[in-house]
């Protein structure tokens, strides 16, 4: 199963990732919705990326932040004419796997979190209108050290094979240079 109109955005930490989407989303000249997967955090370096993304982002794009619920998010939000633009995987699995400790939420364990990526990857193949997902490449690296680290690096990994297999056209972005990967 693939989506007609998907585009995933691939990349290290600060190479481009995010602008190179929110520009493709612009270019795209639809209306524009953006899905925050950035849970809002009391750490103050979290802060400051949460509002350095907030003030990169045209004021006129609706945003929501969507929490543990992307592929709601996905399905409520996306539709014909209309670019829907997810910012980023990688912090919507740490919500997953490393709930903040004084939230509501557990770790999801492997069954809840492998049916959490079939509904997602069912969302993004099924959603009208012109999708882009942003995601981190983390995998070029060496095998971190600690059972939880190696855990989000593995699926990560296997979230990003999923939504690239889906992906008619796939980007990856190197010190701010777009290089296509797929399509």
């Amino acid at each position: 199963m693939s989506a007609h109109d998907l585009t995933f955005v691939l990349g290290g930490a600060r190479s481009g990732k995010s602008a190179f989407a929110e520009r493709l989303a612009s270019e795209s000249g639809l209306p524009v919705s953006y899905l925050a997967t950035a849970a809002v955090s009391d750490e103050p370096e979290m802060r400051a990326r949460i509002a350095h993304h907030r003030a990169s982002r045209p004021a006129h794009w609706p945003t929501v932040e969507v929490g543990r619920d992307l592929a709601g998010a996905v399905l409520e939000t996306a539709r014909e004419g209309h670019c829907l633009l997810i910012d980023c995987l990688p912090l919507w699995l740490a919500g997953w796997l490393c709930p903040p400790d004084d939230g509501p939420d557990a770790p999801a364990d492997d069954t809840q979190w492998h049916d959490v990526v079939g509904q997602l990857t069912h969302a993004l193949s099924t959603a009208p209108g012109k999708l882009i997902v942003v995601s981190n490449e983390i995998g070029l690296g060496v095998i971190p050290m600690g059972s939880l680290t190696r855990r989000y690096v593995d699926e990560l990994g296997r979230l990003n094979q999923r939504v690239a297999a889906l992906a008619p056209q796939v980007r990856f972005v190197v010190a701010g240079l777009p290089m296509a990967v797929k399509g």
